[in-house]
């Protein structure tokens, strides 16, 4: 039963940044990268406010058990902190580009990509152990993410380097597991900001005067960066980087739904059936989870834990 609750925080964090483009669409007038800007620093500043008024104990406790730490652990922590955040700065930058300079299309096809990468870096980097019914998800949504990048070949170079970067994210941040999940998201987002304020005099824009901007802005700093990165790198405590890259597409599901639904875009059968086999394939994956049943060397591996 524990396990579940690792796989409510990621299908979480993945059903709410599928309705990123509610608060999005409204101020798609202004600069990308001034929305960026925005969203980190107002990021930070909530979330170091959080820490320092109500999360004192912790950050003390925190500090604690990582002082007494020997030597090479605490080198390997701060590096995955500080490499993760350069790998998730590098991927909101490279994203913006993408969709600014290149297409849309690309980076919605970043998402499908994403977790068949973060699949196969899990795999070869962790060593996670994928059964044969894993393979064959993996298997499904790489020809569903073909059929989608039919006719859009000079996308999928770009797309392979926004999801590369964030798979590369997901899977260093699972081995960085020993201390408070919020408080190094604070640490990663603040060293973003330290990182990008060189630059936000000379390429940002005015300073937005819409009350518009600033509620819009509200909901993508709390509602489409902390909870579910929080939720994101929470589940990665006690549930593989696969298993979480897999459960990215709900994602584009939702970004789908709504594209139909809610924007009235037109969509063809091919991208209809190529959705359908994702999600075909979300169920094939984690289906030892959602019918009740264990593989056998999840078992295995449980009992020698109890050992």
């Amino acid at each position: 039963m524990k396990k579940y609750k690792y796989y409510f925080a990621a299908f979480s964090a993945f059903f709410i940044w599928g309705f990123f483009s509610l608060a999005l669409k409204p101020i798609s007038s202004y600069p990308s990268l001034d929305i960026l800007f925005y969203r980190v620093f107002f990021s930070v500043l909530t979330m170091t406010v959080i820490n320092l008024v109500f999360r004192q104990k912790n950050i003390r406790k925190n500090w604690n058990d990582f002082s007494a730490m020997p030597s090479k652990k605490k080198r390997n922590i701060i590096t995955l902190t500080l490499v993760g955040a350069m790998i998730l700065a590098s991927n909101w930058f490279i994203f913006i580009y993408v969709v600014n300079h290149v297409s849309v299309k690309a980076g919605s096809l970043a998402y499908l990509i994403c977790p068949i990468l973060t699949t196969v870096f899990a795999f070869f980097l962790l060593h996670e152990k994928l059964s044969k019914w894993q393979w064959l998800a993996v298997s499904i949504s790489v020809v569903s993410c073909v059929l989608l990048s039919l006719n859009h070949f000079q996308d999928i170079f770009y797309s392979l380097i926004v999801a590369a970067t964030y798979a590369l994210y997901l899977v260093s941040q699972r081995k960085n597991s020993e201390l408070d999940k919020f408080l190094v998201l604070n640490i990663q987002l603040l060293f973003i900001a330290f990182i990008i304020l060189p630059f936000y005099p000379k390429y940002s824009g005015a300073i937005p005067t819409e009350p518009l901007f600033y509620t819009c802005l509200f909901c993508i700093v709390v509602f489409f960066t902390i909870v579910p990165l929080f939720l994101n790198l929470y589940a990665l405590k006690g549930i593989n980087s696969s298993t979480v890259g897999i459960l990215m597409y709900i994602n584009p599901i939702i970004n789908f739904t709504l594209a139909i639904f809610y924007f009235r875009e037109q969509v063809t059968l091919l991208q209809m059936f190529s959705y359908s086999l994702i999600l075909i394939s979300i169920i094939v994956f984690n289906k030892n989870i959602i019918f009740g049943k264990k593989h056998k060397s999840q078992v295995i591996a449980e009992g020698s834990k109890s050992i």
